[in-house]
């Protein structure tokens, strides 16, 4: 096949079609990928050292040369927003992937024991449930030292409840379909059911809630930067650069938290658009 009629196929007829019938979802991508390539490819893309002092005019709006303008000490404010992006998309993917699989580990083992087994860790999920993340990352980096490492850990932690209740529900109803009482009469282990056919079954629920779970633990984890608690400066993590520059809304010099500001904001609505896209396209499966 040439590439003239590869670009008349069907890849492109896709394309078209899905951006006309779920623009929304197309943009979502879009910005995620741009998210994820300044994560990877950031401090290669920066075109200054981001925490160079007085590389232009302190203060500055946004110019050819410094296309964000610079801060309150003349450093430039989109080097230091490529670079910041790793610790600030990083973290949160932490805190999900870890969350995740404990909340899925947890739910799998409760719902396929029951009895005391499930008693024991509703029992445990529901006292981490009763206390907010939040809370939790700040006992944390007061016991532990202020950084990004003790908030990721307690922020893991406190969002293992919710994923452990929506998977051990779904998990309860997959478990008593009828496949499953016959793959038990076949004599398929335990293990081979719960990893071949129960955790295949979950994964839309997990992805689903995994979406949703960063956008929050990216808003927690820049408000623990914004406190001072978190990423400590001169770090050019997005929670710190907003922190930083809230003095310089004050002389008409917004530029230094809008644009941090403004990528969280972006950054949390694309991730929850795909989440209810997945959620949506799980539904539309089980039906």
């Amino acid at each position: 096949m040439s590439v003239a009629q590869l670009a008349g196929g069907r890849v492109p007829t896709f394309a078209r079609r899905l951006a006309v019938r779920d623009p929304l979802l197309i943009a979502a991508g879009i910005v995620m990928i741009g998210i994820l390539a300044m994560a990877l490819f950031g401090p290669l893309l920066a075109p200054y050292d981001p925490n160079q002092l007085y590389v232009g005019p302190v203060a500055a709006p946004p110019s050819p040369a410094h296309w964000m303008g610079t801060d309150d000490l003349g450093r430039d404010i989109l080097s230091r927003v490529l670079v910041g992006a790793r610790p600030s998309v990083v973290g949160p993917i932490l805190v999900v992937l870890a969350s995740s699989l404990l909340g899925t580990l947890i739910a799998i083992v409760s719902a396929w024991f029951g009895g005391w087994v499930d008693g024991a860790s509703s029992r445990l999920i529901e006292v981490i449930f009763a206390i907010p993340g939040l809370v939790l990352a700040v006992l944390a980096v007061s016991m532990f030292g202020k950084g990004l490492i003790a908030p990721i850990v307690a922020l893991s932690i406190a969002y293992i409840p919710i994923v452990s209740r929506l998977v051990r529900a779904s998990a309860r109803q997959e478990l008593s379909k009828p496949y499953i009482a016959a793959l038990r009469i076949q004599g398929v282990g335990s293990f081979a059911i719960c990893f071949r056919h129960l955790v295949p079954a979950l994964l839309p629920a997990v992805l689903a809630q995994s979406t949703v779970g960063f956008g929050y633990a990216m808003l927690d984890l820049a408000a623990i930067s914004y406190l001072g608690l978190g990423a400590q400066p001169p770090a050019s993590d997005w929670g710190v650069m907003i922190a930083a520059g809230q003095p310089s809304l004050l002389v008409g010099a917004p530029e230094q938290s809008m644009f941090p500001a403004a990528l969280v904001v972006v950054t949390v609505l694309a991730v929850n658009i795909l989440g209810a896209r997945v959620t949506t396209w799980a539904e539309g499966a089980d039906r």
